[in-house]
């Protein structure tokens, strides 16, 4: 369509007014992107902001709120205080005439009202309501609503219809939609459960109590882990199932809870507290797509995050969350300016062997000595310099941090974010995504084995369970995305300020799947020893 006129005959049977409300909406519509564009262009020039990929991201996003498009962007991964991409989704949302609907983290939401909203609308002198809640705040509202991924999935999980359909909605941290979705389809029973159901039901009391002396005598055999929690076994389940379903009328924790057990897509683990000789139960999805399928099609969704997937089309990571047919996005990060200095010896033991852990100590106190050797060299040095190492199995952790702190003292920190002077932080790859933004850039940060999710962990062995019950690939369907994944994420901090990243896991040279690594690590410069790195000036 060029134009109204040239629709014109077309249209012979509406009436006069009705052809010009056609009209102005076409106008709208043609206008948004090229409007769009112009407009954060000019912000851009003024504010002085640099990442390149902007006014592409606006235009995509301005289109699939014209259009009711579907669209998938990785923007690449940046550290917390440097994420101004939400810029590029804000301005198309701001010009836009009709409702939307953004769900971000509660750090993400805090910042985008305090800081970008003020910026646009002010500039703009725009007046479009923002608020923020747990539900749409009515049928005449067509401002933005900014709402939790909790409270979206909960009203979309459960019928309880608090966000109507039709919305144009954006995921702004699409990276943790599948443990979101897994988290809101979790039910839990804890160890007040088991008492409130014997009052409830007293005729059945005998069988329950049963039931949990079983269950408790089953958990507590199991070895403890780092992790606190084991996976039931298939038997255990089902003696849990038929207890269940046999007791009618049971408490609301125990439906749900029994509803989520009758799915063969879930899996049930214990929580356990060995001290105080408790456990909860909890009963989770092995996969969550056919949950969420359903939910894609009830509104045209912009999903953004940072690292989905090393392919532009993210297939794994759509795959898990029933995402078909949509436009996908992957923008390239500045080679120039986000590349890191990869440090990446070939001599180290497999970390499956028993001489890795004490060739893993000797390099880490290396690496440790060169870079603080390099730090109080620098004219430009200062007492904020971090090394972090990040270790992701706990017992091996704890033979780190004890063996640092044996010659560096107190500049050893483990999973702390008070800063000191020239600190050496020890950290689990959860604490390290958690609180990385916390932290200045780390000039060196360690990497002792790639960030495969455990099996001691029981929600990665039920999953993993599941896989194998399907007789799919479960490392490459699960394990490695998710790693590549964690990876991306941890070494956010340090490309912009150039810092080295030794990667001491030699799995990613010798094993066939290493390509993906060290495409996920990309753009990198590969140094043959740290001091290369560190000592660049």
């Amino acid at each position: 369509m060029g134009s109204c006129d040239s629709i014109r005959g077309t249209l012979s049977s509406r009436t006069a007014s009705e052809y010009l409300l056609f009209c102005n909406d076409f106008a709208i519509d043609v206008v948004i992107e090229a409007e769009v564009h112009t407009a954060l262009r000019a912000f851009l020039r003024e504010s002085g902001d640099r990442w390149p990929h902007h006014l592409t991201m606006a235009r995509l996003v301005a289109r699939a709120l014209r259009l009711g498009r579907d669209a998938l962007i990785q923007t690449g991964v940046f550290p917390a205080s440097e994420e101004r991409y939400a810029l590029s989704y804000l301005m198309p949302v701001l010009l836009w005439p009709g409702g939307a609907i953004a769900i971000a983290s509660e750090s993400v939401r805090k910042r985008l009202l305090s800081v970008e909203i003020p910026q646009l609308q002010q500039w703009l002198g725009s007046h479009k309501t923002v608020v923020e809640g747990d539900r749409w705040p009515g049928e005449d509202f067509h401002g933005l609503l900014l709402t939790s991924p909790q409270a979206w999935l909960d009203s979309k999980t459960t019928e309880k219809m608090r966000f109507p359909t039709g919305i144009p909605t954006l995921i702004d941290g699409a990276d943790d939609w599948e443990a979101w979705t897994r988290q809101a389809l979790t039910a839990c029973i804890e160890p007040g459960d088991w008492t409130a159901l014997m009052e409830a039901r007293p005729d059945f009391a005998d069988e329950v109590r049963q039931v949990w002396i079983q269950l408790t005598r089953a958990v507590f055999d199991r070895p403890a882990n780092p992790y606190g929690g084991v996976l039931l076994h298939s038997e255990e389940r089902e003696r849990l199932r038929r207890s269940i379903a046999a007791i009618p009328e049971v408490p609301q924790s125990w439906r749900q809870f029994g509803r989520r057990l009758r799915s063969r897509h879930s899996f049930v683990w214990a929580a356990i507290d060995r001290e105080g000789g408790r456990f909860s139960l909890y009963c989770s999805p092995a996969e969550v797509s056919n949950a969420l399928r359903p939910l894609w099609k009830q509104q045209p969704t912009v999903a953004i995050g940072g690292a989905l997937g090393v392919d532009r089309d993210a297939l794994m990571f759509r795959q898990r969350l029933g995402i078909d047919d949509l436009t996908c996005v992957k923008f390239a990060p500045d080679r120039q300016h986000s590349f890191v200095h990869l440090y990446a010896p070939e001599g180290l033991p497999l970390p499956n062997t028993p001489q890795f852990r004490d060739a893993l100590l000797e390099e880490l106190h290396t690496l440790v000595r060169i870079s603080s050797s390099h730090a109080s060299t620098r004219s430009n040095s200062h007492e904020d310099d971090l090394i972090a190492i990040v270790v992701g199995d706990v017992p091996l952790r704890a033979i780190v941090a004890a063996t640092l702190a044996a010659e560096f003292g107190s500049r050893v920190r483990v999973d702390t974010v008070v800063r000191a002077p020239r600190s050496i932080l020890v950290t689990g790859w959860e604490f390290w995504r958690e609180h990385q933004s916390e932290f200045p850039p780390p000039k060196l940060l360690a990497i002792a084995t790639l960030p495969f999710p455990s099996l001691e962990d029981p929600l990665v062995a039920g999953r993993v369970a599941y896989y194998k019950q399907l007789r799919k690939d479960w490392f490459r369907s699960y394990l490695l995305p998710t790693a590549l994944s964690e990876l991306q994420r941890a070494i956010a901090s340090v490309r912009n300020d150039r810092g080295v990243v030794a990667l001491l896991d030699v799995r990613a040279i010798y094993r066939s799947y290493g390509q993906h690594v060290f495409s996920a690590l990309s753009p990198y410069a590969r140094i043959g020893s740290p001091e290369a790195g560190l000592f660049e000036p």
